[in-house]
């Protein structure tokens, strides 16, 4: 069975740096390690060090916690372009459910709903 990809990945594009940006934003609030991100994205550690120096230098992230010399990091939602990148998954979570409930409206009434 294969998993459906979010509305960001296929709106951006299925990318390791968009893989990564989705999979805190599916996880906003909590703190991963490097490796957890990796896994939990679904990218080899390979492609997250390729894309980490980016993704911190857009400040997409922040540091919440360190246990020796781990880091834990979490989507920095104080970032104006995270707070944007929200809107935007938003914005098409809204329109998905819209176009959704249209649709089964549409089964259930179809000669009342105008196509």
């Amino acid at each position: 069975m294969t998993e459906e990809k979010s509305l960001l990945i296929q709106f951006i594009g299925d990318t390791p740096a968009v893989r990564i940006v989705d999979f805190l934003i599916e996880n906003k609030g909590l703190d991963f390690s490097k490796t957890e991100i990796s896994k939990g994205a679904d990218i080899s550690r390979a492609a997250l060090f390729k894309y980490w120096s980016k993704i911190e230098g857009f400040s997409l992230v922040r540091v919440t916690r360190r246990f020796g010399k781990t880091k834990l990091y979490a989507l920095n939602t104080e970032s104006e372009l995270v707070q944007e990148l929200l809107k935007i998954e938003l914005t098409m979570i809204r329109d998905a459910m819209d176009l959704e409930y249209k649709e089964q409206v549409r089964e259930k009434l179809p000669a009342l709903v105008p196509v």
